[in-house]
């Protein structure tokens, strides 16, 4: 199992999407229990179905300017990158079964 990747200013992040075939940025803070919660799972589900996805953990509380950037203003808030291009959103209420399910047909066609 992968490792979240960490960034610390976002000109880094960007490039970390751009520089990635796939892509996952979860936002969250450790004072958020759902999002704690889920990073593990996430984590599990891209290891074992999407090997090639990088996943990147956003500390909202430690990195404000990369949350803001991305209009973040409630946890857990997951993105998508396919490519360089923001594919999905999901945020607040949401199941890892609705993520893995809008990962499949993108990941797939990765070469």
């Amino acid at each position: 199992m992968h490792e979240p990747n960490e960034v610390n200013k976002a000109a880094d992040l960007e490039k970390f999407i751009n520089q990635q075939d796939a892509v996952m940025l979860l936002f969250g803070a450790p004072s958020c229990g759902v999002c704690q919660s889920i990073k593990p799972r996430l984590t599990a589900m891209l290891s074992d179905n999407f090997p090639k996805m990088r996943l990147v953990y956003i500390d909202c509380n430690a990195q404000p300017d990369i949350a803001a950037h991305h209009n973040v203003f409630s946890l857990p808030v997951v993105e998508l990158y396919f490519q360089g291009q923001a594919f999905g959103r999901f945020s607040k209420v949401f199941s890892i079964v609705d993520v893995k399910e809008a990962i499949a047909r993108p990941y797939s066609m990765l070469a």
